[in-house]
């Protein structure tokens, strides 16, 4: 994996194969992990997180579950094509669209009453 890093922070209330699912399956829908990426073994990535191995085992079985990975024996793990549908945008990508239409918004002389007001009819259809 030449991407992101996954990171447990061991003093959260929320599980730990619970953050390594969450963190892998937003960094999948998101494009951040490419199709075909491997993915590091269950061995590797809990050693590289100081945990159990049946603990990255089972984030990467609900993450099969899911279809956003593929494991095949000699091939590694490996992320799966997405689902239609599942991509999601990623938050920093929505959050520079967001500023621009804003920043332009306001050369027009909009308030942000009206720049809401008109994000909130566009959702609307």
């Amino acid at each position: 994996m030449t991407g992101p890093a996954v990171r447990v922070d061991t003093t959260s209330p929320v599980p730990p194969y619970e953050q390594i699912r969450a963190q892998l399956a937003a960094l999948i829908t998101t494009g951040r992990l490419p199709e075909g990426e491997r993915l590091p073994t269950v061995r590797q990535l809990a050693a590289d997180l100081g945990l159990a191995a049946g603990t990255v085992a089972r984030a990467y079985r609900e993450l099969e579950a899911a279809s956003l990975i593929r494991t095949r024996r000699g091939a590694g793990t490996r992320v799966a094509p997405l689902p239609t549908g599942t991509r999601r945008p990623d938050p920093a990508e929505l959050a520079a669209l967001a500023r621009r239409f804003t920043a332009e918004a306001r050369a027009l002389g909009a308030e942000d009453a009206e720049v809401v007001a008109v994000v909130r009819e566009a959702l609307r259809g």
